[in-house]
């Protein structure tokens, strides 16, 4: 009896120091903040005709400029600076009729001049903000709206990039020297990975949306910096530390809640957080130090002397003889944004709300939604949007390919939505159409379906000696489901989906079924 005692008041302490080990994790408050690098869509540099193309043999695209030819001069790309404004506007910025660039020093082999040209001083814009929708992967935890402020976007230039080659050992590659970029600063005003990787999807689409950057990431187009601390409520903020380039937007997540977890156990154990750099292995799913800053690297930030400052036309009122970049026509030139179009959905569709996220989520799926519904509005907008999110994403990832190169058209699509609401067809058969159209592209879903004789079995008749049919090769299940094994029904279920090859009316078999073992 006194052992079980001390059983039980063991296993209470337990519970006590698992409940005080989450409240005291529960008091940590994290907080984020977001660098980001977002590649300009242009053909040539920002400052040179060289090209941007990704993927040039190495050193193919480099001017005399890029390599830092002695005598040189800097051009500034006009195209880059109207996708720097149009972003600035759609993200709710304030645009500086007057910017100004300078040089941040730092030495690096794939930096020939020995500087960068950026934006320090006074950048393109300011103030703006971004906002988007968080889902945790906890179901129990609600989606809610979260806006993070935009501290600046300003415009500088890439660095080369260092290679280590086996055959030719170390290799400077100064192909993406002299690429344009936009760095947008967030404001620390984050408090979880799942926030930060929302935030930087939305930010996908809109430059998706607005074609000022491809956004692909796996070409380094869209680079993201995170800055972590850690602290207690009403206390100064912790020593953050900064993982640099994070390649995707899973990255994005899993580093910044690593970084987390990490600071939280070193300071719970006593010790330190030391600001330094790190890099993210996606590998081993792991922070990996690069560097540390206990001294501040003095960049020497300077006017750049060769660049005049740049100028706006902001006033319409006023006339533009000096044929600046318009600011008030680049505002009319922004089209229908993220939260714009998921309200369209909602609103016009009945969609809910994380349907219309995932929807606009992917670009390709937005305009087979639009190009479907528009070809008839008779269309049932859920049997197209299970059809898409459902039917084509499975037969998408299922496959490995990418959404963008998928060779279906929205017309095929649209005939199988029809197909599907006029019963001809069911959602097992969808997935045949799929694979049909993905070897005969020329093909429509319908002539599939007839020469293949897929057609739904719909005749009341034909499914009762279907379901009588399963009954009596298994009598057993009708015995066991009578003693109230219910769950039988199920194998029943597979047993006609198997033997039929899916082409029974699911819903017509489960009554009639239902009604043959009462």
């Amino acid at each position: 009896m006194r052992s079980l005692k001390i059983l039980k008041l063991r296993k209470c302490n337990c519970q006590f120091m698992n409940v005080r080990r989450l409240a005291t994790k529960s008091t940590w408050k994290p907080v984020v903040g977001l660098e980001i690098h977002a590649q300009i869509s242009s053909e040539s540099k920002l400052f040179s005709g060289a090209s941007s193309n990704y993927g040039e043999p190495v050193n193919s695209c480099v001017s005399f400029f890029d390599c830092a030819t002695p005598g040189t001069l800097p051009v500034l790309n006009r195209k880059c600076v109207e996708a720097g404004v149009l972003t600035a506007l759609a993200l709710s910025c304030k645009v500086n009729e007057v910017s100004l660039f300078d040089r941040k020093h730092y030495f690096y082999a794939d930096l020939p001049s020995g500087y960068q040209i950026t934006q320090q001083r006074q950048p393109l814009a300011i103030d703006g903000e971004l906002k988007f929708n968080v889902f945790s992967s906890d179901t129990k935890i609600p989606s809610y709206t979260k806006v993070s402020k935009i501290k600046q976007i300003q415009l500088e230039q890439d660095s080369g990039k260092s290679l280590h080659d086996e055959k030719r050992g170390f290799l400077v590659d100064l192909n993406r020297a002299g690429v344009p970029l936009m760095e947008l600063v967030f404001e620390p005003d984050l408090a979880s990975g799942e926030e930060a990787a929302a935030l930087v999807k939305e930010l996908v689409i809109t430059l998706e949306r607005l074609n000022t950057c491809s956004c692909k990431m796996e070409e380094g187009a869209l680079r993201v910096d995170a800055n972590i601390s850690i602290h207690k409520p009403n206390e100064p903020l912790g020593v953050r530390t900064e993982v640099k380039n994070i390649g995707s937007i899973r990255g994005v997540g899993g580093a910044i809640k690593y970084e987390i977890k990490r600071q939280m156990k070193i300071l719970e154990s006593g010790g330190k957080i030391v600001n330094e750099t790190l890099s993210w292995d996606a590998e081993k799913q792991m922070t990996v130090s690069m560097r540390d800053k206990e001294e501040k690297q003095d960049y020497r930030f300077m006017p750049e002397p060769n660049l005049p400052p740049l100028r706006l036309h902001v006033d319409d009122r006023n006339d533009n003889k000096f044929n600046l970049v318009d600011v008030c026509s680049l505002k009319k030139a922004i089209p229908k944004l993220p939260e714009e179009l998921r309200d369209n959905l909602r609103n016009n569709y009945g969609l809910s709300r994380q349907a219309t996220c995932s929807i606009v989520n992917e670009q390709k799926l937005l305009q087979f939604f639009e190009e479907i519904m528009q070809e008839n509005n008779a269309r049932n907008p859920k049997t197209v949007t299970n059809v898409l999110l459902m039917e084509l994403m499975e037969f998408v990832n299922k496959n490995k390919l990418e959404l963008d190169n998928v060779s279906f058209s929205s017309k095929q699509i649209g005939e199988i939505v029809d197909l599907l609401q006029n019963q001809t067809i069911n959602l097992a058969t969808t997935k045949k159409v799929f694979n049909k159209l993905h070897e005969n592209p020329e093909q429509m879903p319908k002539q599939i379906v007839e020469e293949e004789r897929w057609s739904q079995i719909n005749d009341p008749d034909e499914l009762t000696k279907m379901c009588q049919a399963i009954l009596d090769e298994n009598p057993q299940w009708v015995t066991l489901y009578k003693s109230g094994k219910t769950k039988l029904l199920r194998a029943m279920l597979g047993a006609i989906v198997k033997k039929y090859e899916g082409r029974a009316n699911m819903g017509k078999v489960v009554k009639i079924f239902e009604k043959l073992l009462e």
